[in-house]
């Protein structure tokens, strides 16, 4: 499938006040904005796979990605979902090694791509820059911790009801009294994040429901008791 180009200035960005970009000085900022390509993808249309190697940076736009590894056996395993204002791959571009996972659409999206020198130029010139892209990594590396441990200390109810608080502290819609998850995700996806068999997601979601917990919105699902949730994951909340 073909991919189409689009061009918006960075300065005109809607989500430029949420990226790394942001605090830029107009110099740098315009060297990005003079160098970088825009594409439009369709949902399921990868953006980079794992082990291949990085020629730049992605910058959201708009839309969703998911970002994954496989295990051996071929499960995929969803690390994080990127979202506008989110950078992709800098973390392999940084180490000058192969991607260790595999960027793929969840929602058509808008993606910016900056090339290695450009970025690596602005980078290398701008110290606070670079000290909020290594923030960045580091924050990265734990929300990787953070899962691991989840697998390894977590029962998959509490998995469930952490990554669905999450999502909704994400990409949460308030509204009376409740949070409307803006994301439709397959409960497949959903198993992937939690990281077991997608009939365990399908039956824990039911009894979530029955206890009144969450409500269901065509694929989209709506947080009805945040607090109730956080029990069931093992979490207090303010």
């Amino acid at each position: 499938m073909a991919k189409v180009e689009f061009n918006i200035a960075c300065t005109l960005c809607d989500h430029l006040k949420d990226s790394l970009f942001n605090g830029l000085n107009p110099e740098d900022l315009s060297r990005i904005n003079n160098h970088k390509t825009c594409i439009q993808y369709k949902k399921g249309q990868n953006i980079f796979y794992e082990g291949t190697r990085p020629t730049g940076l992605y910058c959201m736009n708009g839309g969703k990605v998911k970002v994954f590894k496989n295990n051996v056996q071929g499960k995929e395993f969803i690390i994080y979902i990127a979202k506008p204002g989110d950078f992709l791959g800098y973390r392999a571009l940084l180490s000058e090694e192969f991607y260790q996972a595999t960027a793929t659409v969840l929602e058509d999206a808008k993606i910016c791509f900056i090339p290695k020198e450009s970025f690596f130029e602005v980078l290398q010139k701008n110290p606070t820059f670079m000290r909020r892209v290594v923030q960045a990594v580091c924050h990265e590396m734990g929300i990787m911790e953070e899962k691991l441990a989840e697998l390894a200390h977590k029962s998959v109810r509490e998995r469930l009801a952490a990554n669905l608080l999450m999502l909704k502290e994400s990409y949460g819609m308030e509204g009376e009294g409740s949070s409307l998850i803006e994301l439709a995700l397959s409960r497949e996806d959903l198993a992937s994040i939690v990281g077991t068999a997608t009939e365990t997601v399908i039956r824990l979601l039911s009894e979530f429901k029955a206890d009144g917990l969450i409500a269901f919105e065509g694929k989209k699902i709506r947080v009805l008791d945040a607090r109730k949730l956080a029990k069931q994951a093992d979490l207090i909340i303010a």
